[in-house]
């Protein structure tokens, strides 16, 4: 399998280093393997789904406009 860095992955997914850091520190890259204190993450891994963004539901935006 062919891994790829965490510059590289920033820069794939126009996120920052630092953030690819923070995924990698809570697993959620698929394949994800650490060598020593270095990170490899899988050249084919999607990138994740922000979890820090809100999902707005129809019941959400209701209770927002009031």
């Amino acid at each position: 399998m062919d891994y790829i860095s965490i510059a590289e992955a920033a820069k794939k997914w126009s996120i920052t280093p630092r953030r690819v850091q923070v995924l990698c520190s809570q697993k959620r890259i698929p394949g994800l393997t650490k060598f020593g204190k270095a990170w490899a993450i899988p050249k084919d891994a999607e990138k994740p789904e922000d979890m820090r963004k809100i999902k707005k539901s129809a019941s959400n935006e209701g209770d927002q406009q009031k």
